[in-house]
């Protein structure tokens, strides 16, 4: 357990803070399903699991992922982790377009893709880190295969099918929205689309003028045909699990419907102000530091740094994690407004609006 604790230096070149040189190698790798395009960044550590990252519709790995995981206080966790960025079919920068008529595979089937991908890499355990359709197939990966994840974190996760409303609404859209607008109804809020900022008119550009937007849209067509996971108590997650919505995310109440039925024992619910639909691009400082606590929660990286933020609250905090062997099981963390620290309680949520 000592030694499984201990920080261990990696020699190899890290992708580190912009401007520094990026060691990320590009694999394409053969599945039972077809091919995925996967981004690893570093040589490995077999003896940590490896972080794994699935976007969501409209975006690939680069741009879901790049924002946060080169931030500057992230490459603590960068450096002692192997960092695995997969791509959904056809959605990677430059990929093939998928012909007239092409079956695409379903959420179950891109699921289905990562066994591969670990046996691929020789992985023996993961992380998983997903977005939106991402998270979704990460949930959906972790319950067929609960023995190769150590734990989840999920950002504006849906686990439910769509409903008769949902699919009637999908076909009004259809018919009176461009693909675009749909894609970016998905990834932000009502009040982020109206108040039309940078960042959505970078999406917008990037979705509409994607030279695979045929592959854009067969994926996003896979996802709304989604089944229902069919999680609840007796039927979930058996690692930690930590759910992260903004509190202008457009699933925000699937993510409050999704924590009621985890173990709340093994779960924490992380509920951002001022972060709208994409957190991880929006609010990369209180990601990186809730994604910390969580590694440190499950027995990693116990003496990592405190960021600037954390430092001011370590108190609080820490003491709403227990060890239980080499894992934790989460409990309460409340934040409030001006960053006072509050005692646990059975809510075993965490709202961050410092």
């Amino acid at each position: 357990m000592t030694t499984e604790m201990q920080e261990i230096a990696i020699t190899e070149e890290k992708p580190l803070l912009p401007g520094q040189s990026d060691t990320v190698k590009e694999h394409r790798v053969e599945t039972p399903l077809g091919v995925l395009h996967v981004m690893v960044h570093g040589a490995g550590n077999v003896r940590r699991p490896a972080i794994l990252t699935f976007h969501d519709v409209g975006m690939d790995s680069k741009s879901c992922f790049s924002t946060l995981f080169k931030f500057e206080e992230m490459q603590e966790i960068v450096k002692n982790f192997t960092v695995v960025h997969v791509d959904a079919p056809g959605q990677e920068d430059g990929a093939a377009i998928y012909p007239a008529g092409y079956q695409y595979a379903t959420m179950d089937q891109i699921s289905d893709m990562l066994p591969a991908v670990l046996q691929y890499f020789n992985f023996r355990t993961i992380i998983g880190v997903g977005v939106g359709a991402g998270a979704y197939i990460l949930s959906k990966f972790t319950l067929s295969n609960p023995e190769a994840v150590e734990g989840l974190v999920l950002i504006n996760v849906d686990t439910n099918s769509r409903g008769w409303m949902d699919w009637a609404a999908q076909k009004l859209s259809n018919l009176t929205s461009s693909l675009t607008d749909q894609i970016l109804s998905h990834l932000f809020s009502q009040e982020e689309m109206s108040a039309n900022t940078e960042l959505i008119q970078t999406h917008r550009e990037r979705v509409s003028k994607a030279p695979n937007l045929i592959n854009i849209e067969l994926f996003w067509k896979s996802y709304q045909g989604r089944r229902d996971l069919d999680i609840e108590r007796n039927n979930t997650f058996k690692c930690p699990v930590m759910l992260v919505v903004g509190d202008q995310a457009p699933y925000e109440e699937a993510a409050v419907e999704c924590n009621s039925k985890l173990d709340p024992t093994t779960t924490s619910f992380l509920k951002m102000a001022d972060a709208g639909g994409m957190p991880q691009l929006t609010q990369p400082s209180k990601l990186t530091e809730a994604f910390k606590y969580f590694i440190q929660g499950m027995g990693y990286m116990a003496s990592s740094c405190m960021t600037r933020l954390s430092r001011s609250r370590t108190t609080s905090l820490s003491s709403s994690y227990s060890m239980e062997g080499s894992r934790s099981r989460s409990r309460t963390l409340s934040q409030g407004s001006q960053g006072g620290q509050l005692p646990p309680s059975p809510s075993h949520t965490m709202e961050v609006s410092c």
